[in-house]
C-alpha cells in the first residue's frame, strides 16, 4: 500500500453534511500477526478516522470495516483487540509509529463496534 488512501475513496456527505468516504475499488489487507484478510469492497462506506483527524492512511479503512461487520474475511470473529492491533499494525507499516500507539489504545478504549461485540480480547 504505497500510495494514498484518497486515491481509492470519493467523498459525500450525507446526513446533513457529515463526511463520509465511499471505497471506489476494492482494497486488502493481509494481517501477519493474525493470518487473516480484511476486505474492503466497491461501495463501501466509512466515516474515516472517528474522533481524530483523516490523515493519508489505509488504517481508518480497514479498522472500520472491522468494526462494522466483526468479522474477517474468512467468517472468523475480530475482536476488539485485534482490531486495534490491527489499526496499530497498518498505521506503523506506513510510519506513522506515534500514532500507531495512541490510536491502538484509543480505538480499544472507545471504538470496536461489533468487533467489540465479539470480545474485547
Amino acid at each position: 500500500m504505497n500510495d494514498s488512501v484518497f486515491h481509492h475513496v470519493r467523498i459525500i456527505y450525507k446526513d446533513g453534511g457529515k463526511l463520509c468516504y465511499v471505497v471506489k475499488d476494492e482494497q486488502s489487507y493481509f494481517s501477519k500477526r493474525y493470518g487473516k484478510w480484511v476486505t474492503c469492497h466497491d461501495g463501501m462506506q466509512s466515516d474515516g478516522a472517528t474522533g481524530a483527524l483523516d490523515i493519508d492512511s489505509f488504517s481508518w479503512l480497514f479498522h472500520d470495516k472491522l468494526c462494522d461487520t466483526g468479522l474477517f474475511d474468512d467468517g472468523t470473529k475480530c475482536t476488539n483487540w485485534q482490531a486495534s492491533q490491527i489499526i496499530s499494525d497498518i498505521l506503523k507499516s506506513e510510519g506513522y509509529w506515534f500514532r500507531s500507539k495512541t490510536w491502538l489504545w484509543s480505538t480499544f478504549a472507545f471504538g470496536g463496534g461489533k468487533a467489540r461485540d465479539n470480545g474485547m480480547y
